[in-house]
């Protein structure tokens, strides 16, 4: 009987010892399948606590102090770009030499339509806004905050699509690795003589606009994606003769995986002092925020509610999947745009994020999230139609119903090719601002709040990437469900054939000899054979 009694109280010692419960062991399951998530969180915060508490010490750090406090995320950037390059070539030819051509041109299909729509979307959003809060009315930036960048220099829209097409088909592949192609101009004095009404001649003096083309500092990637997708259907064609490089591809790419694997450690120390450097960088916080907030604010809330309503509700009427599930598997990648302003520095964590946390596969992954970061700029082009609205308020100009269209179009296709960099987007601005004939010179009041707004176009960019390559995703899953139905069906209806005809077939080996009548049960539909 103690025997009875001292068994319960002996496993309940037993089960003390075992440790902590299923709750307890659940909770540090999802603390380590999160901790990378958590860790960039942490980074994020803590740029803005330790910016935000450098700017308070009695002595205002030098440039040469700054230069030395950011190094850690310059770091982090340097190490991201190193990848880009690798990341993107051996990514697109062996996904192009993975897929069928079919499947290629169905897949790139889809790819760009989302891309188009979703960005013709975001222009319309950022239109709407602008309309709505009227950023321009009353603004009177500071003289200083006009002085903040470089202005971009001017350029034709026709001559922008033309440089846009160049660098399509690059003429060399090593220079395409750290160079692009851009159209410049000379101004070349001309006097001519002219004659007035009283016969007298006049001098006068004019200038003539030469065009004069060239290589400008930038990696071309843009005609290294058309060369890698080109390369991989061609490696395809070839066939075996073709199987050894694009195994070298592969291996190529697996590597470059597992340096970013190793990279992703570090980004939220990275992340940290991008984060804290902009901070300290930063002259008048509240000078900033009062005569450029409403442009600041609309540009805000348009990117939230494209990257928080509108692209979620696409992936949830296509998938019926949840999609801030989907987004919290990319958390990681969100925080690094954020940080770096960079969408092709971002590239690298992007693709690790979705076919690790989101069970993207490797082909669609590394064939359509090179694209997106390069023709894929949503938040880019809806901060360019608000910055248009903007300046044209500003300067008290009324839009028409034209000139908001050629907007919306000239923003959604100037956003293709765009630089994947930082103030990528102030690029193609002036494309958008000489279109509609409004002034760019007042492009240096969007420079002066561009480091800001800029970090939010690149998460919405990288944002839609990946969206689109999840949609692919159920796509194709969709796709390959309904072939293997269809091939089932047809093994269906073959097995059903040579039932029919069993009576007339020897041999068949269907026929079981002996044994009583049977039942054989071919698409619900119950058939009696003769045995």
């Amino acid at each position: 009987m103690a025997a009875e009694k001292g068994a319960p109280n002996g496993d309940l010692g037993a089960a003390r010892e075992e440790g902590p419960g299923p709750g307890a062991s659940r909770l540090r399951g999802c603390l380590r399948a999160n901790l990378l998530v958590l860790l960039t969180v942490a980074g994020v915060l803590a740029g803005v606590a330790v910016g935000l508490g450098v700017r308070q010490m009695p002595r205002e750090l030098s440039a040469t102090h700054v230069l030395y406090f950011s190094f850690p995320g310059e770091l982090l950037l340097r190490l991201l770009k190193m990848i880009i390059l690798p990341l993107v070539v051996c990514s697109l030819v062996a996904g192009a030499a993975s897929l069928d051509p079919a499947a290629l041109g169905r897949l790139g299909g889809w790819a760009m339509l989302f891309f188009l729509l979703t960005t013709l979307l975001a222009s319309s959003i950022g239109v709407v806004l602008a309309f709505i809060v009227k950023p321009g009315e009353g603004a009177s930036p500071p003289k200083q905050l006009g002085q903040a960048g470089e202005m971009p220099p001017s350029k034709d829209v026709a001559d922008s699509f033309l440089d846009l097409i160049r660098n399509i088909f690059p003429s060399n592949l090593v220079s395409a690795a750290f160079r692009s192609y851009a159209t410049t101009y000379e101004l070349l004095p001309i006097k001519k003589n002219l004659t007035d009404e009283q016969g007298v001649t006049v001098e006068n003096d004019t200038t003539l606009k030469v065009l004069k083309g060239g290589e400008v500092e930038g990696m071309n990637i843009l005609g290294l994606v058309v060369f890698a997708i080109a390369f991989g259907i061609a490696l395809r064609k070839l066939g075996a003769e073709g199987e050894i490089l694009v195994k070298f591809f592969n291996s190529f790419n697996e590597a470059t995986m597992v340096l970013v694997s190793w990279i992703m450690w570090y980004a939220p120390l990275g992340i940290m002092f991008l984060v804290a450097g902009k901070i300290v960088e930063m002259e008048d916080v509240v000078a900033l925020f009062t005569s450029l907030g409403k442009y600041i604010c609309c540009c805000f809330v348009g990117h939230a509610i494209h990257g928080l309503l509108v692209l979620p509700a696409i992936y949830f009427v296509f998938t019926r999947k949840n999609p801030y599930r989907f987004l919290w598997g990319i958390f990681t990648a969100l925080a690094t745009a954020f940080g770096t302003s960079s969408s092709s520095a971002t590239l690298p964590l992007m693709i690790k994020c979705v076919e690790e946390n989101n069970g993207v596969s490797k082909h669609i992954s590394r064939f359509i999230l090179p694209i997106g970061a390069t023709v894929n700029m949503d938040g880019a082009a809806l901060f360019q139609c608000v910055a248009a609205v903007f300046i044209a308020q500003l300067n008290s100009i009324p839009l028409n119903f034209i000139q908001v269209i050629t907007i919306l179009v000239t923003a959604t296709a100037s956003s293709v090719g765009a630089a994947g960099i930082p103030a990528g987007g102030i690029l193609t601005l002036a494309i958008i601002l000489e279109a509609v004939g409004l002034p760019t010179n007042d492009i240096s009041l969007i420079l002066a709040v561009d480091w800001l707004v800029d970090r939010t176009c690149t998460v919405l960019n990288v944002e839609g990437d990946a969206f689109g390559a999840g949609l692919l995703q159920a796509y194709t899953e969709r796709t390959e469900g309904r072939m293997e139905a269809e091939e089932l069906m047809e093994i269906k209806t073959d097995v059903a054939d040579g039932v029919k005809g069993v009576h007339t077939e020897e041999g068949s080996p269907l026929i079981k000899r002996g044994g009583p009548p049977r039942l054989v049960r071919i698409n619900s539909c119950e058939k009696e054979s003769v045995m």
